[in-house]
């Protein structure tokens, strides 16, 4: 039922009791309880998510946020109330965390609209948390702000700048291939993740950051300030003055910020930054939410006209804590000209134009260049098409082996994620550099949750040999943080019958990134009977109940952001 205008703070969506003046009646009386006054709660109410977890590091800070955010609302005149959910991070998640993602987002929609607040604030950071709460702003449509918690600094061994986890991934193949020893493998794990924050790569968590930032959804500078710097604690009590200035207005709503041209800024600051490939799965299921559609070959087109602007691993050098020294997303956003729409709003009521015309000057820096000195002259990101993929697949080139974008091999199938894991280090593995590694089952359905299984190693007995690099292939995703000549999220999933559930060993496969075609290079005829042949897909075992049940049954391909079927907003 729609509330009325006068339904504000404490009166907002009260518990039905078939009186509503008992209603309020009972509810102020438990809230006295915690030692409330009448005056604190007259007030706007602003509500803070708290996704601090013993389990989840990337949010150590949270606590912090929370506070500095609640000091900014309270100073603005309103009043916080701060209120848990779930809390994911990427290593503890099982058996993914892009499984457990919409139940994040579930639960951040429900609570919001179960409990009384004006305006929200959504504290989060680790891969899968910033979109859950941004779909269920969008959902909710109430005035929201997000305080990302912001990435970790830098580590460092043996002279060298490390960070997780690109050079977790690099260190760690070392180690498979003979490299490094047990000993400093493990000196080395110790150093990786020096502090509590998010990936210092342009990850998953910071390209969800830069691009909520860049569609205006959170303060200038919120992406890359360092979660422990002090600068990140008066970040988010700044954001609590913004959503305290909101629920008294009752705006900007998230219907407001996420426009068709906040959309494109988002896709345009992904390919610009270098963005995991994660980031397109998330923003197409947060549009969705919007009810706006999101076209990969628009996404494509983009990565044409933007090139790479920001040099940061695994595309380029540098990391998270360098890019905000450099000016950050406004720095970038006045880079990028006229190629982002400076006109779109953002939750503070400036426009991206006037964030980006008061980014800080930062001379000699070299980590987000001009679009005539670029890092790679086109965008990050590429959509295939083929017999392979008809509803397409991504590869990220500006992180592959460039001699490998044109490339014809031998497949060598993994049916799935066990099987990959039981067979890729057999020294009797019949696999050559030139092969390419093939993965199934391991989409959304098909896993589940379509694990970052993308990566899939170099076979020890290659690595050994030197070999760095393959071409690779799968229905599965990716960590941003990850490179290589990868090919994934190949539309439809193997599970659901689609094309990669036809490939043998032994067939050829064909990349061809400048054609925009991976192509299975077999007889049609031979791959019709194959399909003929196929089993008819039935729930599994995994899925005979609860949450595992409802994903198996609704949620969505790759190319409609992994959602359900019935949480989408047609627009």
């Amino acid at each position: 039922m729609a509330e009325e205008p006068r339904d504000k703070g404490l009166r907002k969506g009260l518990t039905s009791y078939g009186d509503a003046g008992f209603s309020l009646f009972l509810r102020k009386a438990f809230i006295k309880a915690a030692g409330y006054s009448d005056d604190a709660l007259d007030r706007p109410i602003v509500g803070i998510t708290n996704t601090a977890s013993d389990y989840n590091p990337c949010h150590g800070n949270a606590a912090q946020l929370i506070e500095a955010a609640k000091r900014g609302v309270m100073l603005a005149g309103a009043m916080p109330m701060v209120f848990p959910t779930i809390s994911i991070h990427e290593s503890f998640a099982h058996p993914t965390s892009m499984y457990l993602r919409n139940l994040m987002a579930m639960d951040t929609e429900e609570m919001i609209r179960a409990q009384p607040m004006d305006a929200v604030i959504v504290i989060g950071g680790c891969d899968k948390t910033l979109p859950a709460q941004v779909m269920a702003a969008a959902s909710v449509d109430l005035p929201t702000v997000v305080i990302p918690v912001g990435p970790m600094v830098v580590g460092h061994h043996r002279g060298e700048v490390l960070g997780a986890c690109t050079d977790c991934r690099r260190l760690w193949g070392a180690h498979r291939a003979g490299e490094i020893d047990e000993r400093e493998i493990e000196t080395v794990n110790g150093r990786l993740a020096p502090s509590v924050g998010t990936c210092m790569v342009m990850g998953t968590a910071s390209t969800m950051a830069c691009m909520i930032e860049a569609m205006g959804l959170a303060l200038p500078m919120s992406a890359t300030i360092p979660a422990p710097h002090a600068e990140r604690i008066r970040l988010a009590e700044a954001s609590g003055a913004v959503a305290a200035a909101m629920a008294k207005t009752g705006g900007p709503r998230p219907s407001e910020i996420m426009t068709e041209a906040s959309i494109r800024n988002a896709q345009v600051v992904m390919q610009a930054i270098g963005g995991s490939t994660n980031g397109v799965i998330h923003l197409t299921a947060m549009a969705n939410r919007a009810g706006i559609d999101l076209d990969l070959a628009s996404l494509d087109r983009i990565g044409r006209e933007v090139p790479v602007l920001v040099d940061l691993k695994p595309s380029g050098d540098h990391y998270m804590e360098h890019f905000h020294h450099a000016g950050g997303v406004p720095a970038l956003l006045r880079a990028l000209g006229d190629r982002i729409d400076l006109d779109a709003p953002t939750i503070t009521g400036a426009s991206l134009r006037e964030v980006a015309a008061a980014a800080e000057e930062v001379p000699g820096q070299t980590v987000i260049r001009q679009p005539e000195a670029p890092i790679k002259p086109v965008g990050a990101m590429a959509v295939l098409t083929g017999n392979l993929a008809p509803r397409g697949a991504l590869i990220k080139h500006s992180a592959a082996t460039p001699k490998l974008l044109q490339h014809e091999g031998r497949a060598l199938v993994f049916d799935s994620i066990p099987d990959m894991a039981a067979r890729i280090d057999d020294p009797d593995l019949d696999v050559s550099a030139d092969d390419v590694l093939v993965l199934r089952n391991a989409g959304p359905k098909g896993a589940p949750g379509m694990p970052e299984a993308g990566y899939l190693p170099i076979p020890k007995k290659l690595a050994r040999q030197g070999v760095k690099d393959m071409v690779r292939i799968s229905d599965a995703r990716m960590s941003g943080t990850a490179f290589g000549t990868i090919v994934l999220h190949v539309t439809p999933e193997s599970a659901v019958g689609g094309p990669l559930a036809l490939v043998r060993t032994g067939d050829r496969i064909r990349l061809d990134v400048g054609g925009r075609r991976i192509d299975l290079l077999v007889e049609e005829a031979e791959l019709a009977a194959r399909a003929e042949a196929l089993p008819t897909p039935a729930r599994p075992d995994w899925a005979a109940r609860g949450y595992a049940r409802l994903f198996h049954d609704t949620v969505t391909q790759a190319d409609e952001g992994c959602d359900f079927d019935f949480m989408r907003r047609e627009g």
